[in-house]
């Protein structure tokens, strides 16, 4: 073999795998490759004159830690839409009995009085069965609301936040929080609608169905397709504000919560240290959510509940004091113990997942730490 052609094949290798010396395959030199091919750091190679030199890798580490999804990227989108589907359908299921209450509270204020008086009404008449009428229908649309919901805000913040720019999505983030979820909500209540439609009227007209899989076709057989969007503008009046305030006051109040009141920056934080603050955030946006969507969520009650039945009736029937305060305590409790939850397990799903938790970090800031991971 001509010296030349040896020198070129000799410069394609690896200097630690090749030696002047007879020893060239040492179980020093063996377990180096090893350790090479596994991605670990090579042993420091010995050079002719005895003198330690670094090895150098011919694998590539990926830049990211094996199993962790790349942020921004079609997993990151999923992750946080099965993150919503479980935190909201979920949540929202196991409120039933609040909701229920709530509920028939807004439509027969008369024999509804209260909360105690409510659960004891429903009680004597339809049993503790009585307590989980519709719960399928609160499920399915629910998941399918907090899919479209947390995995577009997820999408339309990075989104918005590249269109400003890094300098513009730090100084706007509200802006870009309140944006992000608005447009997230407006397709996510085109998923729920019809299922709220079924729910309302499974919940509050006792013999009218016993779910969704007879409630459905009787709806349709009732009023036609057309019938089950027929609350979607109330809808999108009551939820628009509540996802934005959501959102938004949920971002800002994570972020205050580790500028003020840990001293450790987020990311030193223990993950249950950072779920714990996702759900006492959530807890405190859901108490303001509550109060900015009352009004809309009696609307949404008062005309799924009769045919033919318009916003000048209910405003006729419930007063315009009664659209803002009657149910407000129920759904107070009951939105802020939802919302806090909800944060609380899509937070920990994106741990479970390899994520990080929501909040405390500025869109344009995320992003930018993104794209360097990504260098």
């Amino acid at each position: 073999m001509a010296l030349s052609d040896k020198s070129s094949r000799q410069s394609l290798i690896p200097s630690f795998l090749y030696s002047s010396s007879s020893t060239v395959y040492t179980s020093h030199k063996s377990l180096a490759l090893d350790k090479t091919m596994l991605g670990a750091a090579a042993a420091p190679a010995r050079s002719n004159s005895g003198v330690s030199s670094p090895a150098r890798n011919f694998v590539v580490p990926a830049p990211s830690e094996p199993g962790k999804i790349e942020m921004y990227s079609p997993a990151f989108y999923a992750a946080c839409t099965a993150g919503g589907i479980l935190s909201c359908g979920l949540t929202h299921m196991a409120v039933t009995p609040l909701d229920l209450v709530k509920c028939n509270m807004q439509i027969d204020p008369a024999k509804y009085k209260s909360i105690s008086s409510g659960f004891g009404v429903l009680y004597k008449e339809q049993g503790f069965r009585g307590f989980f009428r519709g719960w399928v229908p609160t499920l399915l649309g629910y998941s399918a609301q907090g899919a479209c919901k947390f995995g577009f805000y997820e999408f339309f913040k990075k989104y918005y936040s590249d269109l400003a720019g890094p300098e513009n999505a730090a100084k706007y983030k509200t802006l870009i929080y309140l944006a992000g979820s608005a447009s997230a909500e407006v397709i996510a209540d085109i998923a729920l609608c019809p299922f709220e439609a079924v729910k309302v009227r499974v919940q509050t007209q006792p013999g009218f169905a016993r779910g969704l899989s007879d409630g459905l076709p009787k709806f349709v057989k009732s009023e036609g397709y057309g019938g089950l969007y027929k609350g979607l503008v109330p809808l999108w009046g009551r939820q628009i504000p509540y996802t934005m305030m959501k959102f938004a006051s949920f971002e800002t109040i994570v972020e205050n919560i580790y500028k003020h009141a840990i001293p450790t920056p987020k990311n030193e934080c223990s993950k249950t240290l950072q779920l714990g603050v996702s759900f006492a955030g959530g807890y405190v946006a859901g108490v303001f959510c509550a109060i900015v969507s009352h009004p809309a969520d009696n609307l949404v009650s008062f005309l799924n509940n009769a045919k033919g039945a318009t916003v000048g009736d209910a405003v006729k029937k419930l007063g315009v004091l009664g659209l803002f305060t009657r149910g407000l305590p129920l759904r107070i409790v009951m939105i802020g113990t939802l919302t806090g939850a909800q944060w609380g397990i899509y937070d920990a799903f994106k741990v479970f997942v390899g994520l990080p938790t929501t909040g405390g970090v500025a869109p344009a800031a995320a992003s930018a730490a993104t794209e360097l991971a990504k260098a």
